[in-house]
C-alpha cells in the first residue's frame, strides 16, 4: 500500500513497516533554462510574445509561427495555469511558464500536425492506411463481426476497410470470415457506419475492399445496396479499365471500391457469349491447394493464407467449367475502381508492368518476404503504377501483425493489419501514419517512384551512404503518478523508469539505445542524447519505449510511441506516450530534443 503525504511517498510494507521516499523538485532541463535566458534576455525575465516567436522560429524551426500565434500562446498558457496575476498576454511568460509550454503536446508536439504533402498524384504514389478483416472486434476464428471496429479504424484514420461478403441464409449478404466460427453483421450495417463515419479525421479517400464469395445475383444485390447506400459519395471511374489512378485530392470525401471483376464476366466477354440462363451456386473458394511457383524454388498456396484473402485464386465453385456460371450484372463490375487480378504464371509474371492499365495485386506476408528476397527491383517497378496489397498469413489466428517496413520498403502501398490487434508492429502502423497530419496517406518518397540516372531502381539491400544524421535528447518524463495507481509498477517503492530508442528502417539504419535507470522516481530525469546515422530518413521510424526495471521478473510497460523521421519537428518536444493499444495516455509524455544534421 502506498500514499503521499507533503513532500514525501510513503509505501507501507507487511503492515507494520513503512517506507519514505522524499518527492524531488521537478528539475528543469539546463537546454530547457539556457533556451529561456537566450530569448528572454536572464531567467528572471519574462518572454514577451515576440521573443516567443523568436524561439519558435530559431530555435523550434517554425518559420510560420505570426507575432499574433505567438501571443495567443502566451494567452493559452497563462490561462491554462489559473495565473490571476498576469491578465494581460503580453507581460509574457516566466520560466515556469516556459517549461509548462514545452510539456504540452497540443501546442509543442513532435510532429507536423497539417497535411503538407502533394496529394495530387496518383492514388499508387501514396502509403494508405490499411486494415485487415476490418469488421472483426478480436480473434480470426471465433471473434464476434461488427460495425464498431470499422469505426474505431476510420476514427483512428485508416483509410482501406476490408469487408469479407457471404451469402446469408436468407438470400442477403452478410461480413464475416468465412470458413470459421466468427458471427456475421450484415453487410448493410457495415456501408452505413463507412458512410456516417468515413471523413470524420481525414477528408481523403476511403477504400473499400470487396472479398467477394457471392453468386452472380447477389452481386447485384450488392451493387443496388451500395449505391443506394452511399449515394454521392461513391465514385466509379466511366472507362472500364484505367491507365492510371485518380489522385486522392480528386477523391475527397469520397468512397472507392477495390475487388476482382467477376471473373466469369471478363471471360465471357472475352468471348462474345452471354448466357440467358442463371444458375445460383456457392460461389466459395476450391477448398484444395491451388499452387502457384512463385519462381522462388518454394510454392505458395491458398493454405499459406486467411481464406478471404484469396485475390489470386479462382473463386468460381465450378473450376474450369467455364459453362456453368453466367455472366455477372455489369452495374457490378463498374462500381470497381481499384481492380484487383489473378497472376498468371510465377510471381514474376504477376509483377509484369501493363502499359495500357493498372491493377492491385495481393500478396501475403510470406510471399511477399520471398519476392523480396529475390525479386526486390521487380516489386518496387510494380509499384511505381500499380498498387500491391500485403496481408497477415492465415496462421495468425490472434489477429498479430507483421513487420510493415518490408512492404514499404518495396513501394507496398496497402499494407494490411489486423487494427483490433497489438504489438510493436502495429505502433509500427500507427508511427507511419502520424505522417502528413494523420489523413491516413503518406506521400512515397521520390526514389520509390523515379528511377535513377542510369534508370536504376530502388534495391533496399544496397548500402548507402550516410544522408542525415538525426540526434535525440530523452530529458525527462513526467504523468505516470496521473495516470497509474501507486503501487502499479513496484508495491513498496516509486518505479524505476529508463527509455529505449529505437531507429526501423533500411537495415542499414536500424539502430537501438538505452537510457540509464533512474530509481525511486516517478518525474525521472535522464539528460542523454543518442546520435543516429541514416541512409534512408525517409523511410525511418523513431521507436521510443518506457520500460520500469524489474529485478526479479519481467520488466514493467510504461509506454511508448512511434514518430515518422520525416515529420519530426527540430527543438524541444512533448512526446506523448501510449499504451499497447495504441490509446493515448491522458497525461504521460517524455520530453525530448530532435537536431537534424
Amino acid at each position: 500500500m502506498a500514499s503521499k503525504t507533503e513532500g514525501y511517498n510513503i509505501y507501507k510494507i507487511f503492515k507494520y513497516f513503512s517506507r519514505k521516499f522524499k518527492i524531488k523538485d521537478k528539475a528543469l532541463p539546463t537546454d530547457v533554462k539556457e533556451a529561456f535566458s537566450n530569448y528572454a534576455g536572464s531567467p528572471e525575465a519574462r518572454m514577451r510574445p515576440d521573443q516567443l516567436r523568436r524561439f519558435m522560429a530559431e530555435h523550434q524551426g517554425e518559420t510560420a509561427v505570426t507575432l499574433s500565434d505567438a501571443e495567443g500562446i502566451v494567452r493559452q498558457v497563462l490561462s491554462r495555469r489559473k495565473n490571476d496575476v498576469v491578465q494581460d498576454h503580453t507581460t509574457g511568460l516566466i520560466l515556469e511558464d516556459f517549461f509548462y509550454l514545452l510539456f504540452l503536446d497540443d501546442l509543442n508536439g513532435p510532429c507536423n500536425s497539417q497535411v503538407h504533402h502533394d496529394m495530387t498524384a496518383p492514388l499508387s504514389h501514396y502509403f494508405i492506411y490499411t486494415g485487415h478483416n476490418s469488421y472483426l472486434t478480436g480473434n480470426q476464428l471465433s471473434s464476434d463481426c461488427s460495425e464498431v471496429p470499422i469505426i474505431k479504424a476510420l476514427q483512428g484514420g485508416v483509410r482501406v476497410i476490408e469487408l469479407d461478403l457471404w451469402p446469408s441464409s436468407k438470400d442477403d449478404i452478410n461480413v464475416l470470415h468465412g470458413r470459421t466460427l466468427t458471427t456475421p453483421v450484415p453487410l448493410i450495417n457495415c456501408l452505413k457506419c463507412i458512410k456516417e463515419h468515413a471523413f470524420v479525421t481525414s477528408p481523403y479517400p476511403v477504400i473499400i475492399t470487396f472479398e467477394d464469395h457471392l453468386t452472380p445475383s447477389l452481386q447485384a444485390k450488392v451493387a443496388e445496396m451500395v449505391t443506394r447506400t452511399l449515394g454521392d459519395l461513391l465514385y466509379y471511374p466511366e472507362s472500364e479499365c484505367l491507365t492510371e489512378f485518380p489522385s486522392p485530392e480528386s477523391l475527397k470525401n469520397r468512397i472507392i471500391i477495390s475487388t476482382k471483376p467477376p471473373k466469369e464476366f471478363l471471360e465471357l466477354k472475352d468471348k462474345g457469349i452471354v448466357l440467358a440462363n442463371e444458375r445460383e451456386s456457392s460461389g466459395e473458394e476450391t477448398s484444395g491447394k491451388d499452387t502457384v511457383d512463385g519462381g522462388l524454388g518454394v510454392e505458395f498456396d491458398a493454405d499459406d493464407r486467411s481464406e478471404s484473402d484469396q485475390d489470386d485464386e479462382d473463386n468460381s465453385a465450378c473450376g474450369d467449367n467455364k459453362s456453368c456460371q453466367p455472366a455477372a450484372p455489369p452495374e457490378y463490375k463498374r462500381l470497381i475502381t481499384i481492380h484487383a487480378g489473378k497472376p498468371k504464371g510465377g510471381l514474376r509474371e504477376a509483377l509484369r508492368v501493363a502499359s495500357d492499365k493498372v491493377r492491385r495485386l495481393s500478396l501475403n506476408e510470406q510471399a511477399l518476404e520471398r519476392a523480396a528476397a529475390s525479386y526486390p527491383t521487380d516489386l518496387v517497378s510494380f509499384t511505381q503504377r500499380n498498387v500491391l496489397r500485403v496481408y497477415p498469413k492465415g496462421t495468425r489466428f490472434n489477429s498479430s501483425n507483421y513487420k510493415p517496413i518490408i512492404g514499404w520498403m518495396h513501394g507496398a502501398q496497402m499494407v494490411a493489419f489486423n487494427m483490433q490487434g497489438y504489438g510493436k508492429s502495429l505502433w509500427l502502423m500507427h508511427g507511419m501514419f502520424r505522417a502528413n497530419g494523420g489523413c491516413g496517406y503518406v506521400k512515397k518518397p521520390d526514389f520509390l517512384m523515379q528511377n535513377g540516372p542510369r534508370n536504376e531502381v530502388f534495391d533496399p539491400k544496397k548500402t548507402r551512404p550516410v544522408k542525415m544524421t538525426l540526434k535525440v535528447k530523452v530529458y525527462m518524463g513526467d504523468g505516470w503518478h496521473l495516470d497509474f495507481s501507486r503501487t502499479h509498477f513496484d508495491t513498496y517503492s516509486p518505479p524505476d523508469f529508463y527509455t529505449k530508442v529505437y531507429i526501423v528502417g533500411v537495415p542499414a539504419d536500424c539502430s537501438k539505445k538505452k537510457t540509464e535507470i533512474i530509481s525511486d522516481d516517478w518525474a525521472p530525469v535522464w539528460n542523454e542524447e543518442f546520435t543516429f546515422p541514416l541512409t534512408v530518413p525517409e523511410l525511418a521510424l523513431l521507436r521510443i519505449e518506457v520500460r520500469e526495471y524489474d529485478k526479479s521478473e519481467k520488466d514493467d510497460f510504461g509506454g511508448q510511441t512511434c514518430l515518422p523521421v520525416s515529420d519530426i519537428k527540430r527543438g524541444i518536444r512533448a512526446v506523448p506516450l501510449h499504451n499497447r493499444k495504441g490509446e493515448k495516455y491522458k497525461s504521460v509524455k517524455l520530453l525530448m530534443g530532435f537536431q537534424f544534421q
